[in-house]
């Protein structure tokens, strides 16, 4: 007769859930032998305070009690507020206009996108590809000539580039 582990394995899983079975519903607990005991609880309601009582606790307390009406038009007051500080803020940064002056120095090889590039870092103007596309409409290009060029933020783009595309 030949071994089978797999039919020697079925055997021992059948023959454990039969001890574990027999074990299970000979076994009387304690538990279920036990009567169940109900316990009734007495619930103790409490009268809720008024609403002066609330306000008057909260306000011994150190809150800040207002009604939605109250803090709504303080909102908005708030606001009208803020608003009129902005607006004076930018009439200030009008007057103060800030004027950038910079020395671009042109070297051998460079061309209009390098210039360009550092006309954005000088904050001159705020886009070098839309520079280089200016410059290449005027057809200056390649008047590009090895430098010093000063060039001011308030000037138009126009004369930026006259002043280095000479």
């Amino acid at each position: 007769m030949r071994f089978n582990p797999l039919a020697s394995f079925a055997a021992g899983i059948f023959l454990a859930a039969a001890v574990c079975s027999a074990a299970y519903f000979s076994v009387k607990s304690e538990a279920s032998k036990a009567p169940a005991k109900t316990t009734e609880k007495e619930i103790v309601t409490e009268n809720e305070p008024s609403e002066a009582e609330m306000i008057a606790g909260l306000e011994s307390s150190g809150y800040i009690v207002q009604t939605v009406e109250e803090y709504n038009k303080k909102m908005e007051e708030a606001k009208a507020e803020a608003a009129d500080k902005e607006k004076a803020a930018e009439d200030k940064a009008e007057d103060k206009k800030v004027v950038y002056r910079v020395v671009i120095n042109v070297t051998d090889g460079m061309t209009s996108i390098d210039v360009g590039k550092m006309l954005v870092k000088a904050k001159i103007v705020d886009d070098a590809f839309r520079f280089s596309k200016a410059v290449e409409k005027k057809k200056v290009e390649n008047k590009l000539r090895p430098g010093s060029y000063e060039v001011e933020s308030d000037m138009s783009q126009d004369e930026v580039i006259a002043a280095i595309f000479k």
